[in-house]
């Protein structure tokens, strides 16, 4: 691992051993935010699963029963029968925080004249799949939003799982090594710089020993 270009001095020593503790901090803190946001992504992902298997079977049954009915009932008619809806649909959006990442909420609401009555249309002149797949088009569609509401939020974990594990990855193959290798690289500059002034040290000390020796023998 390549190491910094910095000056191996002291004080340089101690602001790259503050840098490589904030950095295993930050490490230690960006892999808990990473594992949490992998439990709730998994949690969102069998939900969505749940949900989507639910709204398929709701549309195929809407799909069959509205096949047979075009079938059994006159084009007219069944234009007819569908030209005013009896629900008015409103849907509100706000915003809920999941570790730092702001993810959809759909509040869906629905608006009838008679709430026991979903059917726009009189029963008489109908025939009974269509009103089958009136009924599940009807449920359907509260599970499609909520459908909708739980996909954009594992997109959204998603994106933010892959940005945090590279800034793991970069803190724990790249930033980290490389800040240990600076400092084990000044400690021993500095160890060397230390040993080398020691050795002069004695080397001084020994030529003024005999200095004074050669005075003494003088005398």
């Amino acid at each position: 691992m390549a190491r910094l270009n910095v000056n191996p001095t002291r004080m340089e020593l101690n602001r790259l051993k503050k840098r490589l503790k904030t950095a295993r901090r930050g490490h230690k803190l960006l892999k808990d935010k990473r594992d949490e946001l992998m439990k709730k992504f998994i949690t969102i992902v069998k939900e969505n699963i749940k949900l989507r298997e639910e709204m398929e079977l709701r549309v195929t049954d809407a799909h069959s029963s509205f096949v047979i009915a075009r079938a059994v009932m006159h084009t007219e008619n069944l234009e007819e029968a569908l030209m005013f809806p009896k629900k008015q649909i409103g849907l509100g959006v706000s915003e809920n925080n999941i570790m730092s990442v702001r993810v959809p909420v759909f509040d869906f609401e629905e608006t009838a004249e008679n709430d026991t009555n979903i059917y726009p249309y009189g029963l008489n002149s109908t025939s009974g799949e269509l009103d089958g797949a009136v009924y599940n088009l009807t449920q359907a569609f509260p599970v499609l939003i909520a459908l909708a509401e739980k996909e954009k939020t594992a997109q959204l974990l998603a994106r933010e799982i892959e940005k945090t594990r590279r800034r793991v990855n970069a803190l724990e193959y790249i930033m980290i090594p490389q800040l240990e290798e600076t400092i084990k690289y000044i400690t021993m500059k500095l160890d060397e710089n230390e040993r080398g002034n020691i050795t002069r040290l004695m080397k001084v000390k020994d030529m003024m020993i005999e200095e004074q020796r050669q005075k003494h023998s003088e005398y």
